[in-house]
């Protein structure tokens, strides 16, 4: 009877190793992110939620803000009287919700960019990989969540079909994750 059970114990590992052996592996794919960087036609090309998460704001607040303010033609500089009335007219809106001048400047600069040269504001792109099995994706790591996006970025895996997979995004005041992946799920049904 002992050696009866010796002899099971020690084929466990067989057992397992077989039973590893017999399922397919899985395989690491990475994320290829595309786009992310679409803007509320509303906002003119402005990241406004990126711009509203970083001064803690509503989006709504910002845009409401924005709307005393008379920017310079393209390509040309301000005059100084013009640039002193939209700071005021900045500040009168939003001091009431936290926001310094300092910060205004803070985050006015870091997310300052010229359109007409082919600019971007500062973004880190964000990387990922899929565990896949079968040709099925089992699920997503997110490896460096990125920033700068202020929209979801598609998603595709290179060799297969679409994943039907969306990302979701995360804001807030830290610029090192303002827009950043904060994960990528199945997509629902319908989308």
């Amino acid at each position: 009877m002992q050696f009866l059970l010796l002899a099971l114990l020690s084929c466990l590992p067989c057992l397992a190793w077989a039973q590893s052996a017999a399922s397919p592996p899985e395989a690491k794919v990475p994320v290829v992110f595309t786009g992310g960087y679409e803007t509320d036609p509303q906002d003119r090309g402005r990241p406004v939620v990126l711009i509203a998460a970083a001064l803690n704001v509503p989006p709504e607040v910002f845009r409401q803000a924005f709307k005393n303010v008379k920017p310079a033609p393209a390509g040309q500089q301000p005059e100084p009287d013009q640039v002193r009335k939209n700071k005021q007219a900045l500040m009168s809106s939003l001091a009431p919700y936290g926001v310094t001048n300092d910060r205004l400047d803070t985050v006015s600069n870091y997310y300052r960019y010229s359109r007409s040269r082919g600019e971007m504001w500062r973004t880190t792109p964000a990387t990922a990989y899929a565990t896949v099995r079968d040709g099925v994706v089992t699920g997503f790591t997110i490896t460096n969540p990125g920033s700068g996006y202020s929209s979801p970025p598609a998603i595709s895996l290179p060799g297969m079909d679409d994943p039907h997979a969306t990302a979701s995004l995360s804001f807030g005041t830290d610029f090192s994750k303002n827009g950043s992946i904060k994960e990528i799920a199945p997509a629902t049904p319908g989308h």
